[in-house]
């Protein structure tokens, strides 16, 4: 199955993580994590095929995260709640997400590209 990989083009490590998947020669499908954020359902889907934490699909390092203050608020949210959240808005979600349908990789590590998304 292509991959899928939600990106933001002004994002450093969002072209670090297309430059490396290229330069391997693996082919993906784009998608502007602004413009065509992940639904909620997939969101969910996303955060578990992926085997992490709900709280490792924010960007925490943000703008808009620190303006929301979501370090204190996401404490008294529940899943459900963060979802919606992280659907409302695509500078809420970390990235690269990238996926084959099955598998999922959040951010972008060398080593783990490699041993998940390269043949």
């Amino acid at each position: 199955m292509m991959l899928t990989m939600y990106h933001y083009p002004a994002c450093g490590t969002c072209k670090n993580a297309q430059k490396y998947l290229k330069e391997k020669g693996v082919s993906f499908e784009e998608k502007h994590i602004v413009n065509e954020p992940p639904a909620k359902d997939e969101l969910k889907s996303l955060v578990e095929k992926s085997g992490l934490p709900l709280q490792k699909f924010f960007n925490t390092s943000g703008k808009k995260y620190r303006e929301l203050n979501l370090k204190e608020k996401l404490k008294d949210m529940d899943d459900d709640e963060k979802l919606s959240l992280l659907a409302s808005d695509g500078m809420l979600i970390k990235r690269p997400i990238v996926s084959d349908g099955s598998k999922v990789t959040v951010g972008f590590k060398e080593d783990s590209f490699a041993e998940t998304w390269v043949k």
